[in-house]
């Protein structure tokens, strides 16, 4: 591919003799001259089938991995970073992420977007960037996330990434009012794996919505924020209510208690999207719909 010529901080090695054939952009030095950099923000949609989860790891194939690599191919600079509104886990997808970049440039929003989308796999799109305040951050100001979980109480050739099949069937009415047991501010410890990067397990759910579309039955969660596994270890409890084998007495013991009993009910990646972020002035999507028919 032609384009501009970047050098990665491994290049930037000594000449013979110890001289530089030009002096190293760091990122330090990058940060001193922000003054030239433009904010970016961008809507992402991505299947996770295939991927980590969004956040880099070495050795692994990741979302922001792959967005970052896109960049630094668009813009020449080794030294871009990416923060997104937050992580999702391994094989879990996007309807609407939120992430943003500085960089400078003088490509308008909508060639960045076409340059990013020709660079990036085809399970990972672009929706559209636009150019926002140096001020904004997509993860300190979001308000409100939602997830979206599908289930599926047929077997399905097409949505298998897509929704958790469940054969057995289940108490749509109960998984119903067990939900509401959740809203408000509850401590989530039971609900997610030891995560050093969290300050706390306490999270604040606004809306939980259950609704039955033919096969599926769907599961929005509207919260201020998710810690690790938490959005798929509810859904996987109310699988189980459900079914009848646990019940809200259970529920209001995992959210008074630390236990681990949760993570042997943990609903698989395939059926979880991470819907909407949310900003202030913005709302969430009113009707609650599937994402895939079947």
């Amino acid at each position: 591919m032609r384009g501009k010529k970047f050098y990665s901080k491994e290049q930037f090695k000594s000449k013979p003799g110890g001289q530089y054939k030009s002096k190293p952009f760091t990122a330090e030095k990058r940060k001193t001259s922000n003054q030239n950099y433009s904010r970016f923000k961008l809507f992402i949609e991505y299947e996770g089938t295939r991927y980590s989860g969004w956040q880099k790891q070495e050795n692994a194939k990741t979302i922001q991995g792959s967005i970052l690599k896109a960049a630094q191919e668009v813009f020449g600079d080794a030294f871009i970073d990416i923060q997104g509104s937050g992580r999702t886990d391994s094989g879990v997808h996007a309807i609407c992420q939120v992430a943003h970049f500085d960089v400078k440039t003088v490509l308008a929003p909508e060639i960045i977007r076409m340059k990013l989308n020709d660079m990036l796999p085809h399970d990972i799109t672009i929706l559209e960037v636009e150019k926002t305040s140096k001020e904004f951050h997509a993860r300190h100001d979001a308000t409100s996330r939602s997830y979206v979980y599908q289930i599926s109480r047929r077997r399905t050739a097409f949505g298998k990434n897509f929704v958790w099949w469940i054969k057995d069937d289940l108490d749509f009415k109960k998984m119903e009012s067990a939900s509401k047991l959740f809203l408000g501010m509850n401590n989530y410890s039971s609900f997610s794996d030891d995560d050093p990067t969290e300050k706390s397990t306490k999270v604040l759910i606004d809306d939980i919505q259950i609704k039955e579309d033919g096969d599926l039955i769907l599961i929005r969660i509207i919260g201020s924020h998710f810690i690790w596994k938490m959005v798929r270890r509810i859904v996987g409890i109310l699988a189980e209510v459900g079914r009848g084998r646990k019940s809200d007495k259970d529920i209001l013991f995992y959210l008074n208690n630390k236990t681990n009993e949760p993570a042997k009910f943990t609903a698989p990646p395939s059926g979880l999207f991470l819907e909407k972020v949310t900003y202030k002035g913005e709302s969430i999507p009113e009707e609650l719909t599937s994402l895939i028919k079947i």
